[in-house]
């Protein structure tokens, strides 16, 4: 028998996707993304299988929140010592790190298990234009936030 049994490796091949974050809202890019990363847009999805793909995200820096999250919304983390709770602001957060505030968006719409973290090392962000080497890797771009 020379018939392949179940999915092929060619199913399980990963495309790089582009998105332009400019004048985005931050739920709905993150939400996107999420399935993209999961692999929910392919036909042989399943959820016990890593079978994403790689997400590209530039003009990190450009995204919006809509209503008062700007002055509202606040991140939180802690240090595991003593009264070592952190908080920053949403603005603070956007003048230092904007790639980090899309990240924390996307990891909180994957679902809490072991395969969160191989799923997120496949989101590349970037603040600005310039993705670097990745450029040459896009095969599929979003404009709309629909995928193509």
């Amino acid at each position: 028998m020379s018939q392949a049994i179940g999915n092929t490796a060619l199913a399980y091949a990963r495309v790089w996707h582009h998105v332009d974050a400019n004048e985005r809202v931050l739920g709905k890019l993150a939400e996107r993304i999420a399935l993209v990363l999961m692999g929910k847009h392919k036909p042989i999805y399943d959820p016990a299988v890593d079978s994403g793909d790689y997400v590209v995200v530039t003009n990190a820096s450009k995204v919006k929140v809509t209503g008062k999250k700007a002055e509202q919304l606040v991140y939180r983390k802690h240090t595991m010592f003593p009264g070592g709770l952190k908080e920053i602001k949403y603005k603070d957060m956007m003048a230092k790190k904007p790639d980090e505030i899309i990240r924390q968006a996307v990891s909180g719409m994957l679902p809490k298990n072991t395969l969160r973290d191989r799923r997120l090392e496949r989101l590349r962000i970037f603040e600005g234009e310039d993705m670097g080497v990745f450029q040459k890797n896009i095969l599929k771009r979003w404009e709309d936030g629909t995928l193509r």
